[in-house]
């Protein structure tokens, strides 16, 4: 069986939100034991991540220094967190499976993902990013040519393009990697967005890619056979809040469409990582399943004989 394994930017920080190096060690420790322990027993495991942490901390940088040096541009910031992250993550991978006695040879590819240059997010960007800053700061990186957005009382915030993933890029050569055995971490924060000219070149752009939806996207490039997104809970709520909150277990996907028509998933939060994995469903993937590490153990069981105990699995209806 082979997983793509989708971490989330928090699974790379600290419990209370802290991004400092030495709590992104310790929380890629942890994130490795679990891909160890899956691995020992023969799961195939390639592995995508977040970000969003890692690129707040570069913003912060970039404002910081906006009037010495030019802000890095995000395409930029993307492929900085990815080659960073994949360094911190085969690492503890290395170590991890040491451990276990598992011989294994692990390898972090950088990352591009094709995005449509006429996406309508490019038009009208919607998604926020960063810190709230004041006017006048806010003014000195429009000037570098971002767009800032009046948020209010709590002052003006950056606004980018979030576009479809269309396309892996280095799909090739992280398939060629996993096929010679490697233990494979990809498409970190959804991959550096760029989009593809009439004569075929490349070019990044200023955008953040669903690192959900990439997931999905590089699952399926990669031949897998379930799409696991691990979070901060159990399971996908229904109601969730309410004292009528029920937690999903093993359900069809046209059930889950039908739930998330109604309402139940937040779109900033919980919403993507659903719609992610009914694509991959949809497209043809095994199952796809929503939990936390603590859980993970569990996905290389057959759904139809549990009862959503490893978390929430979707399944072909």
């Amino acid at each position: 069986m082979r997983v793509l394994l989708a971490l989330g930017g928090n699974a790379m920080t600290a419990a209370d939100g802290r991004a400092r190096p030495e709590d992104q060690v310790a929380a890629a420790r942890i994130a490795a034991d679990a891909v160890a322990g899956l691995l020992a027993r023969d799961v195939d495991v390639v592995i995508t991540h977040g970000n969003g942490p890692q690129v707040g901390n570069l913003l912060v940088k970039n404002e910081l220094a906006a009037s010495v040096v030019p802000p890095v541009p995000l395409d930029w910031c993307g492929a900085q967190t990815q080659g960073t992250l994949g360094f911190v993550l085969t690492t503890a991978l290395d170590a991890a499976l040491a451990a276990r006695g598992v011989d294994r040879r692990t390898a972090a590819v950088v990352t591009r993902t094709v995005v449509a240059a006429d996406d309508p997010g490019f038009t009208d960007p919607t998604k926020p990013i960063g810190r709230y800053l004041p006017a006048e700061e806010a003014a000195l990186l429009a000037d570098h040519g971002q767009i800032w957005s009046d948020r209010g009382e709590r002052g003006w915030r950056r606004m980018v393009a979030s576009p479809e993933p269309r396309e892996i890029v280095d799909g090739p050569a992280i398939r060629a990697l996993v096929d010679a055995g490697f233990v494979v971490v990809a498409g970190g924060g959804g991959g550096i967005p760029v989009v593809r000219a009439a004569d075929g070149a490349l070019s990044g752009v200023e955008a953040v890619i669903d690192k959900d939806l990439a997931a999905a996207v590089l699952a399926r490039t990669v031949h897998a056979d379930v799409l696991v997104v691990a979070t901060d809970v159990p399971h996908a709520v229904l109601r969730y809040g309410t004292p009528s909150a029920e937690p999903l277990g093993v359900v069809g996907v046209e059930k889950v469409r039908a739930h998330a028509a109604e309402g139940h998933f937040a779109g900033g939060s919980m919403g993507p990582k659903i719609d992610a994995a009914c694509r991959f469903v949809e497209q043809g993937g095994l199952r796809a399943v929503i939990t936390d590490l603590e859980h993970l153990a569990g996905i290389g069981h057959d759904p139809a004989s549990g009862t959503g105990d490893h978390g929430t699995v979707i399944v072909p209806t």
